[in-house]
């Protein structure tokens, strides 16, 4: 009985976003141009079970490169409304399009020229009147059994503020790396950390010159405990790297004379390399991808800046 249910529901719901897609027009455009014209942020404002879904878009319009916050319409006429600046957009969410709290707001938002997005499933409605982008997020049906609970009504609004901020992520360009700067925490901020964050660089980077004799290289490599080294020429530019893996292979083909080399003479001329804006999770799979167990960091000169280990790596748990 239950899983019969679950089936009607999830069916209902998912009935309601292709739905969603089979209206989508040139309004939609519309919003979007509005919302990359905004100087301001985007005040999501919402009542009830649409408050809720108005939050969960502010947030992922924030954190998508659009700055967002909700206001809450019940608290906005004791004292919030001083939140609304002459810069911002509006986005109303209100399913019926009537919500007697957002309409109380309308008079104050048109005073202080904002432009407003509704996400109404009434067009005609008084909040879609007032706007200047109207979003059709209407349902056939609740999937609530007494087809009164919001549920598929909800869904839809939730969907169609993903596809606004998507949609406004990619006009503007935002990229992995901002998408970093604004998730530092957590695992996902993990699998965002740039490798110059995680690189062993200074003192603790294995380096040496061309012109190094192996003994040297040896002491180097086992000093600074990552396996390799790298080799830079005389204007301090990486020329190569060598890694025990490298040295072992040496010593089985040349044994004792191996000791004679310079390592300039056996050195990887053309290592995997990384810049240092590049992110971790990135990192990991040219690792894994090459079965390599370290990548050198470098700067647009070619100035090698650390060594990021495949263990570090590992130890942040990023998948």
């Amino acid at each position: 009985m239950s899983l019969d249910t679950a089936k009607r529901v999830l069916r209902i719901e998912a009935e309601a976003l292709t739905e969603l897609i089979q209206r989508l027009d040139a309004r939609f455009e519309r919003a979007v141009e509005i919302l990359l014209a905004c100087k301001g942020r985007v005040v999501v404002i919402g009542m009830g079970k649409s408050g809720l879904i108005g939050r969960k878009i502010a947030a992922t319009f924030s954190s998508t490169g659009t700055p967002s916050v909700f206001l809450h319409p019940a608290e906005a006429v004791h004292g919030d409304l001083g939140m609304l600046m002459r810069d911002d957009v509006a986005l109303a969410v209100s399913y019926g399009g009537e919500t007697a709290e957002i309409v109380a707001l309308l008079e104050t938002i048109k005073r202080l020229g904002l432009r407003m997005i509704a996400l109404t499933g009434y067009p005609r409605s008084t909040i879609a009147a007032a706007s200047d982008a109207v979003l059709d997020v209407s349902v056939k049906e609740e999937a609530c059994s007494l087809n009164l609970a919001p549920t598929a009504s909800t869904t839809a609004a939730m969907a169609m503020g993903d596809a606004l901020a998507v949609s406004l992520l990619e006009r503007r360009g935002f990229s992995s790396g901002d998408f970093a700067a604004l998730h530092p925490g957590g695992r996902l901020g993990k699998k965002l950390l740039r490798v110059e964050n995680l690189m062993h660089s200074g003192n603790d980077m294995p380096r040496v010159s061309v012109g190094a004799k192996m003994p040297d290289v040896i002491y180097e490599i086992s000093k600074k405990g990552l396996g390799m080294t790298t080799v830079v020429d005389g204007a301090g530019r990486l020329a190569g790297i060598l890694t025990d893996g490298d040295l072992r292979r040496l010593m089985q083909q040349r044994g004792a004379a191996t000791m004679d080399l310079v390592v300039g003479e056996c050195m990887n001329k053309t290592p995997r390399t990384l810049a240092p804006g590049e992110l971790a999770g990135s990192a990991l799979r040219m690792m894994e991808e090459r079965k390599i167990t370290s990548l050198v960091v470098v700067d647009a000169a070619g100035n090698p800046l650390g060594v990021v280990h495949l263990h570090d790596l590992w130890t942040l748990e990023l998948f």
